[in-house]
């Protein structure tokens, strides 16, 4: 794998997404659980201070409940909020993805030769 600040930034941001598709699905699996509280992924504010300070990978990669309050059984899972996270999180692992991609490819141009 590529070491440098883009890569391991592009590799520690698709992290972070992944795990908070899996925690918005659990969430969605648990929507209709007493008692469960819906759990959120942080890592954009640690992202953007270790890449500030030059190393992305010293980012952490949160997962914490939601302050969101409960209902009458407890739960404070919100389907609305669980499906525009999903959705929001799908598009922003498609354009990392992409970006990895293209990285690369121009990786591979530049190691061919470029024509």
């Amino acid at each position: 794998m590529l070491d440098d600040v883009a890569s391991v930034t592009l590799q520690t941001a698709l992290s972070g997404l992944s795990l908070r598709q899996q925690v918005t699905a659990n969430n969605i699996a648990n929507l209709e659980t007493p008692g469960y509280l819906a759990q959120n992924v942080s890592f954009e504010s640690s992202l953007a201070d270790a890449v500030n300070a030059g190393n992305p990978a010293a980012a952490q990669i949160t997962e914490s409940v939601t302050p969101d309050a409960a209902g009458q059984n407890g739960n404070n899972v919100s389907l609305d909020d669980q499906v525009v996270t999903a959705t929001k999180t799908g598009l922003q692992e498609q354009l990392l993805s992409n970006a990895i991609t293209n990285q690369y490819g121009l990786l591979s141009t530049v190691l061919k030769g470029g024509a």
